[in-house]
């Protein structure tokens, strides 16, 4: 009897190890699934503001999780709501200080833009200081692959200040070929540095070279009232069109919520213009599962576009009663809400 106890206590000992073993094994997958809906008033704080609403603005979250190991992955396989993404397909081959660098540029350009975007709808004043060029990413095959990293931010080439991207794409086509070579200033967190970088063929069809980067503005807003944006807890550019309405409705007497409880997802840019996004139909459960309303998605404007026909799928697939409404700009939802009924 003691030696069957023994035996027996000894497999479990080794089921337990075998177990705890498991748990240490990296798996290269997220999971994405339907995240948080959040009430933008408290989040956004503007000098004299109207902060009155009778109903609300909300932004929409997905919930990424890294599969550490694979009882979380076996989570995912059988959760409801839940994509599951290979690691190279959410990062690239980005390294993880730049997916977080990207992250925290997209944020907090989506943030400036809103505030563009906001105060100029409302009829307010908004200057641009532009900061240079910020690297978004790097063409495998260009040799600034391992000059650059995604999140320099390029303030200068050839000693000519940079000020937005079309000013930076203009000077290698009117000075550049392939095979040339561009001195770069590059502002990489609070070291300066000064690289060379060779150009390189970007369309063999025509004459375009370039130093094979996927370039985007680094620009800082000055408006005309002091605001505080909190997005602590929030990543990516998905939130800048809901946070373009709360902007408005702080800035103007009338109430653009109606009493309703709204949210949406999609970038924008400082021209008001609303940008597709991704994990679209996740954002679309939270918010019906937290009761809103009614939705604005990016509209699909070229055939690439897939935001507005995936939600609309969706809404009809699980019978969602939420009424969705697709925008190519802010103007466009600022029209909608001011044809909108009081909410009674």
């Amino acid at each position: 009897m003691k030696k069957m106890n023994r035996r027996y206590i000894n497999r479990l000992l080794i089921l337990l190890l075998i177990l705890v073993i498991i748990a240490f094994i990296p798996t290269p997958y997220y999971l994405y699934q339907p995240g948080t809906i959040e009430d933008l008033e408290p989040k956004v704080t503007i000098e004299g503001a109207h902060k009155d609403e009778q109903g609300s603005f909300n932004l929409t979250t997905v919930l990424s999780v890294k599969a550490f190991n694979p009882y979380i992955l076996a989570y995912g396989l059988v959760a409801p709501h839940t994509d599951i993404k290979k690691e190279e397909d959410v990062k690239g081959d980005l390294t993880d200080k730049e997916y977080t660098n990207l992250l925290d540029f997209m944020m907090q350009d989506s943030k400036q833009n809103a505030l563009v975007a906001g105060f100029t709808e409302a009829g307010e004043n908004v200057e641009i200081s532009y900061n240079g060029i910020f690297v978004r990413s790097i063409l495998s095959n260009s040799p600034a692959k391992d000059i650059l990293e995604v999140g320099d931010i390029i303030t200068a080439i050839d000693g000519e200040k940079l000020s937005d991207v079309p000013n930076f794409i203009s000077y290698i086509e009117d000075n550049k070929k392939a095979g040339d070579f561009a001195e770069l200033s590059i502002q990489r967190g609070k070291k300066e540095l000064v690289e060379s970088v060779e150009m390189i063929s970007l369309d063999s069809s025509s004459d375009k070279v370039g130093i094979g980067i996927v370039p985007d503005e680094e620009f800082t807003a000055t408006v005309s009232k002091d605001v505080k944006i909190n997005s602590e807890d929030i990543g990516g550019p998905s939130a800048g069109l809901m946070f373009s309405l709360e902007i408005l409705n702080q800035l103007t007497a009338e109430d653009l919520t109606k009493g309703y409880k709204i949210a949406g997802t999609g970038t924008i840019d400082h021209t008001g213009k609303v940008g597709q996004i991704g994990g679209i139909t996740h954002k679309i459960t939270a918010a019906s599962e937290e009761g809103v309303e009614i939705f604005f998605t990016p509209k699909d404007i070229t055939s690439y576009d897939r935001n507005q026909k995936d939600i609309v799928a969706a809404v009809k697939e699980n019978g969602y009663d939420i009424r969705v409404v697709p925008v190519a700009t802010l103007s466009e939802a600022v029209d909608y809400l001011e044809k909108l009924d009081q909410k009674k």
